[in-house]
Order: C-alpha cells, then structure tokens, then sequence
C-alpha cells in the first residue's frame, strides 16, 4: 500500500469518527481515543500499522463485550462507508475470531464488506478453519449483493495484493474453483473482475488446472469469456503454444516466425534515473492469412544485487493482415515509483511478438553523479 494513503488517518478523520462513536455510545471518551491512536509511534507507522491502531484502541474504549460493540458499530455503520473504514471488518478479524462469536462475527463481515470490504479480516478465518468458512463463502457466493458476492471470490484468492496469503489454497485451489463456479457469469462486473483475478491467481501455482477451467468456460457466456480472457493474462504472457491456440492467437516457431523483420530503438540510448527515453518499434508480418499478434516490449531491469528481473508492457493486441508493417512509439519513464526502484546499469530491452523475441536493443541508466 502506498504510504501517501496512510495521511488520510489524520487528526481530523479521526475527531469526525470519534463524535460518530459517541453518537451512539455516550460513555466513549473521544479525547482519550484520539490521544491513544496518535501518540508516539503513529507517525512511524504504515498504512495497515495505522487501521489496525484504530482497531485495537477501539477496542479498549467500547464496551469489553463483542455483541455490545458491534451493535454501536452497527449504529454508525451508515455514515462510515469507504477504504478508510476497513478497520470495521478488521474489528471483527481481532475481537470476533473466537469460535463462540462465529456466527455474528460472519453477520458482521457481511455487513462491513458492503461498505468499505472484509476481503482482508476474512483471510484469518479461512486460516484457522478452511472448510468451515469456505462453506460460509459458498453461502455468501449466491448472496443477492454484489459486494457480498465479491468477498466470496476475492477473500479467498491465494496471492490476494496486502493481503496474507492462503497456502492451503496455493496447494489445492479446489475449494477456491468451487466458489468460481458458482460466479462465472456473474450479473456484476466488480465480481467478474475478482473472479478473474483469482484464476489469475491459480495460474501462478497451477498453469494445467486453469488452462483446463478456461477451455472448458469459454464459449459459454460471453461475460464468462471476458473473465476466461482475463483470468488468464499471466498464462497470455508466459505464451505457451496451449494457451496461444485458446485465445486465437499465431504460433510463431523459429522454422517460421511470425514476423520478416522486427526492429526496436530507444532514444537515447543513455540517460539518468527518472528521465524518460522513447521507444520505436517495427515489425513486418509475414504474408499470408490474417494472424492475431501480442506485441510486447520487455525491460531486464538491473536489481539492487546486480541480477536482472523482466517486466512486460503491452504495446498492441490485435488481429492484422499478413503482409502488414506495423509502426509505433511508446514513450517510457524511468522514474522511481512505490513498487519498482531503478538502479544504475545496462537494461536489455527486448520486443517480443507472441512470447518469442523477435529484436532487442539496450539502454544504459545512470545516476547522474
């Protein structure tokens, strides 16, 4: 999570919040609350850091029972709707785990989730119990709210981003595709999406399972085919023969490449961290039939240890005629940013056309010192 995200708890936010409480339980003290939340540590502290502070100094100023608590959170819910207010859910991942607060602990997070999102307090139950709160998901999978609905896929998706992650689910995704099922041609685009997002998950552990899952999805609906598509990027990118023949795409083989010529050039060829450079690109397509062609460019950016990791970046995704000369720029910035640093050092630049790399070129990025 971004750190600049983390300055919406300020002094202010969390005033407004404390008279809300107070609304509602008279005996909450607002000045004690906000001292406690703000004291010595709070400007060290990241973005989670900070919500789960809220959580806990909460805690200690509404009433020591879990069922009295909620229902003043439950008072105030409807003025508290948003990303700030995901400690909600996260009072529930902390004080409702206990399997005698089971059941209104799942109330709360269904209500929580419609408001701001329990994909994160969710993850800890599933932890400590999978099958009975993948039950639970099954239940919420068919909810008549989106929302609900969406937490049914999104919190229990292996690799969720800032979130923990399931290895239980990262071993054996059966649990995790029986809830897919139920969601693959979901009325709602915010589930859709999530659903997506979670095969892509599995795709990273298991390649075969979710090759098999989109072939036999595809062609059903054509919502399902949009999540088919987008569930499987990361397989997309890796370009294996399989997955290229699903989604139409030509197979380029070096007895028989997809492009005549292919060229890329970066101007400049040198320049300083935070600069940007512009990237030119040519490829001719072979003759004959019309191909559907994946253009990417892709960076082996120098690591802080020396070794080199590669991004891809999409430059075209498209059906052409054989024959066609394809021309493009793509300007590209070399600044640092909250999840890539850059470090000095030569950058191998390749173009790829269909996951085979078809020219290369290099660029050296300095300090400047």
């Amino acid at each position: 999570m971004a750190d600049a995200l983390k300055d919406m708890y300020n002094q202010a936010f969390l005033q407004e919040f404390a008279k809300k409480v107070h609304s509602a339980y008279q005996s909450f003290d607002e000045d004690s609350f906000v001292e406690k939340v703000m004291n010595a540590d709070w400007a060290d502290l990241a973005l989670k850091q900070r919500m789960r502070k809220i959580t806990l100094t909460l805690g200690e100023h509404l009433p020591p029972s879990y069922s009295e608590a909620l229902a003043i959170l439950y008072a105030i819910e409807d003025t508290c709707i948003g990303f700030p207010y995901l400690f909600f859910p996260d009072f529930v991942e902390v004080y409702g785990h206990n399997s005698e607060h089971w059941e209104m602990s799942m109330q709360a997070l269904e209500r929580f989730t419609s408001r701001s999102s329990a994909e994160f307090a969710v993850r800890p139950f599933i932890l400590h119990d999978p099958e009975r709160m993948m039950r639970q998901m099954s239940v919420w999978a068919d909810h008549p709210n989106e929302h609900v609905r969406r937490l049914s896929s999104e919190g229990c998706r292996p690799r969720l981003p800032w979130g923990q992650a399931l290895a239980v689910f990262k071993r054996d995704p059966a649990p995790v595709l029986a809830i897919l099922e139920k969601l693959k041609a979901d009325s709602s685009l915010y589930v859709r999406k999530s659903v997506a997002n979670n095969l892509n998950d599995i795709a990273k552990d298991h390649p075969a399972i979710v090759l098999e899952t989109a072939a036999r999805w595809k062609g059903s609906n054509p919502d399902t085919d949009w999540i088919v598509r987008h569930g499987c990027r990361t397989l997309i990118r890796q370009a294996t023969p399989e997955v290229l023949a699903l989604f139409g795409y030509a197979v380029s083989r070096d007895d028989d490449p997809l492009a005549d010529y292919a060229a890329i050039i970066s101007e400049p060829d040198e320049l300083m961290i935070g600069e940007n450079c512009e990237l030119r690109y040519e490829v001719h397509v072979r003759q004959g039939d019309p191909v559907h062609l994946r253009i990417e460019y892709g960076i082996d950016f120098v690591k802080a240890g020396g070794k080199h990791s590669r991004k891809l970046f999409l430059l075209s995704d498209k059906t052409v005629p054989g024959g066609s000369q394809l021309t493009a720029a793509r300007t590209h910035r070399w600044a640092d940013l909250t999840t890539r640093r850059h470090y000095p050092g030569e950058h191998r630049i390749v173009l790829l056309v269909n996951g085979k790399e078809a020219a290369e070129t290099s660029l050296n990025l300095t300090t400047g010192n």
